[in-house]
């Protein structure tokens, strides 16, 4: 069955409403991994989070959502591009994981942790430069941490709500967006009134409910009697964007001593990709030839 992204508007215009709910493509993410429950259901939330804000994104680039800290979660990262294509991986440290664990204790216990919101737009943008979002892990969820984010940043208010576990990711996005100049003091009444009710209705929905419910029952249940502007649903996808030209360019940046200091000691290299576990393999051939007719360094990249 297709993963959706569905987005809405109240009659006013003054909230938007978002939901998502991804099987299919959520298994097909932890397909090359074997993730604790708890860890599984924190990346879940991640995902189902990028896929909330990605889908408001102005340029056909991509949102990555990266949380790191000093637990035994040491990175986890969610990206969703303009296609409403997703990827996603964790970073584990060599520690005991705590099953009953939440986001605090197992990514912050050190309070150093950091949330890092990444809008990089398509590589052939001009004047191209991914901006970078960097605010302390704050909210004993990532729906907290999400909202807080978007107060600082965007001045949006935003109510988040999110589930997941080993078979389904899902969330809900709630957001009043912006009265335009020229608003008269009942259009702006109105607004409050719409976010008001609205707010009250989504903070209803319960952990359990969301997980379980299907999206269009759970969004008639909460909004039946709310006229909402429905757009067309968008298609949420698994695709990896790792290729062995990335890989390559990765070891370019490494260096040639490096590189050939890892052949001398294996003979060869290889690489797993970090998101889908794809292998890619360099002998010494290979190798040489990353550094032939190369005159400047290579760019960041993401395997």
């Amino acid at each position: 069955m297709q993963d959706y992204l569905k987005k809405y508007l109240l009659e006013d215009k003054s909230v938007r409403i978002e939901s998502v709910r991804m099987g299919e493509t959520w298994r097909d993410a932890q397909s090359h991994h074997a993730y604790p429950p708890v860890i599984a259901a924190l990346l879940g939330e991640l995902v189902a989070a990028s896929t909330l804000l990605a889908a408001n994104l102005k340029f056909d680039g991509s949102l990555l959502l990266q949380m790191q800290g000093d637990g035994a979660i040491a990175l986890m990262v969610a990206e969703c591009r303009a296609d409403m294509s997703v990827r996603a991986t964790v970073k584990l440290r060599d520690k005991p994981i705590d099953p009953t664990g939440d986001l605090q204790s197992l990514l912050n216990p050190g309070g150093t942790a950091k949330f890092i919101v990444v809008l990089d737009p398509p590589k052939n943008t001009p004047g191209r430069q991914a901006y970078q979002g960097i605010v302390p892990l704050e909210g004993d969820t990532i729906a907290e941490a999400l909202e807080q984010y978007m107060k600082r940043s965007e001045q949006l208010d935003t109510k988040i709500m999110l589930a997941a576990d080993s078979q389904i990711c899902t969330g809900l996005l709630l957001q009043r967006l912006p009265i335009h100049g020229g608003s008269n003091q009942t259009e702006i009444t109105q607004a409050d009134e719409s976010w008001n009710r609205a707010l009250h209705l989504v903070e209803t929905v319960k952990h359990e409910e969301l997980l379980k419910a299907d999206q269009d029952v759970l969004l008639h249940r909460l909004f039946w009697e709310e006229p909402l502007i429905a757009f067309e649903p968008h298609p949420v996808t698994w695709k990896c964007s790792c290729t062995r030209e990335k890989v390559a360019d990765m070891l370019r940046m490494l260096g040639k001593q490096e590189v050939e200091s890892i052949l001398l000691e294996q003979g060869k290299i290889e690489v797993a990709c970090e998101f889908c576990a794809k292998p890619y393999l360099f002998d010494a051939i290979d190798a040489d030839g990353l550094f032939q007719a190369i005159t400047t360094p290579a760019s960041k990249t993401l395997h």
